[in-house]
């Protein structure tokens, strides 16, 4: 129920309000630290990985960093190259503590890429393991299960291409040329 006016709350309007919470208590600082750990991505391949419905936000995020011109690939795609020096992983987890995306954390650390992580946990396996990090405060939702973290880490993400697109001569130009013409 709306306080205000006694009225069921409507959905949309609910999931507005709650990721306009989550987006608003982010500090700048932080999302400022996040977007500056992508400055040298261009030197090499950008990986994105996420189980479930965070793979599927990792996955949206893979395409339009590859519409940026960037070499971009989502983990388990039958086309990723192996994960080398200069490259980076970028893994979407909620929990911070998935074991499949902590292996794949190990591997890319100890293969001398750079790790960074999406997460709404302080304290994780994988927040230790990250080269960078933000925290999405995303814990409260009425929503089911970890919704408003895959909204919210999609939306940073996408914030991120943004941010990306200010150094392209055309971005708009970049991006239309790299959208697929096969549909």
């Amino acid at each position: 129920m709306d306080q205000s006016t006694g009225r069921p709350v409507d959905s949309w309007h609910l999931s507005g309000t709650e990721l306009r919470s989550v987006l608003a208590a982010l500090p700048v600082d932080e999302y400022d630290r996040f977007v500056s750990c992508f400055d040298d991505v261009a030197g090499g391949r950008l990986f994105l990985s996420g189980q479930g419905r965070s793979g599927l936000a990792a996955q949206m995020a893979a395409m339009r960093f590859m519409h940026l011109g960037l070499t971009a690939h989502f983990v388990g795609e039958a086309t990723a190259p192996s994960v080398r020096s200069g490259d980076t992983l970028v893994i979407v987890s909620g929990s911070g503590r998935t074991p499949v995306s902590v292996g794949f954390a190990r591997i890319a650390r100890s293969e001398g890429a750079k790790v960074l992580l999406v997460t709404h946990q302080r304290k994780s396996p994988l927040r230790d393991l990250a080269h960078g990090s933000v925290v999405l405060p995303a814990d409260a939702s009425r929503q089911f299960g970890g919704t408003l973290f895959e909204q919210s880490a999609l939306i940073l993400l996408d914030s991120v291409v943004l941010e990306l697109m200010r150094g392209l001569p055309d971005p708009a130009g970049t991006m239309s040329h790299n959208h697929t013409n096969l549909q």
